[in-house]
């Protein structure tokens, strides 16, 4: 398999979020009456609006977006670089490289500025696509803006959908 480009996810492979996120899923779950334990489970490599369209239908997913985003906004400083991410991206000099997130623009610039990990050239979030994870979209148009076939395109991705997608791209 010849290798010309890197696919990297952001949350758990770049960032440290868990933490984070799961405290802002279990509040934003409460103040709706909903299970924690049960939206938790299906906000892995999705966007948000994906997980409220399946766990509460009956509520406006971009007004719920909005509020999750909110929340978010509170835990920025508890998110850090993964363990070793700077060296490894520094480490990728001359290898074209790209993010491919379910996550927001401005989350995650901001979460680079702040830690001072380099965003590349080529950078995807679920708002860039109209099918998001687990369809190929997002990893697809990642290969397509590096020039790159998807095939000979590496994926770090540790979400379900993630990779289903990413196996979906080819």
């Amino acid at each position: 398999m010849t290798i010309s480009a890197v696919l990297f996810d952001v949350d758990g492979v770049l960032l440290d979020s868990a933490g984070a996120h799961r405290r802002v899923w279990d509040a934003w779950s409460a103040a709706r009456g909903l299970d924690p334990e049960k939206v938790w489970e299906l906000t892995f490599g999705r966007r948000p609006e994906d997980t409220v369209r399946d766990v509460a239908a009956h509520l406006d997913p971009a007004a719920e977006r909005r509020m999750l985003d909110r929340l978010l906004a509170q835990e920025m400083d508890d998110i850090q670089p993964v363990e070793g991410a700077p060296e490894l991206l520094e480490s990728l000099s001359g290898t074209p490289w790209a993010i491919v997130t379910s996550g927001a623009r401005g989350f995650v610039e901001a979460r680079f500025a702040a830690t001072g990990l380099a965003l590349p050239a080529v950078q995807v979030y679920g708002s860039d696509v109209h099918h998001a994870e687990p369809a190929p979209d997002c990893f697809a148009l990642a290969a397509s803006r590096l020039g790159v076939p998807a095939s000979e395109c590496l994926v770090v991705e540790d979400a379900p959908a993630g990779i289903q997608a990413a196996v979906a791209a080819g």
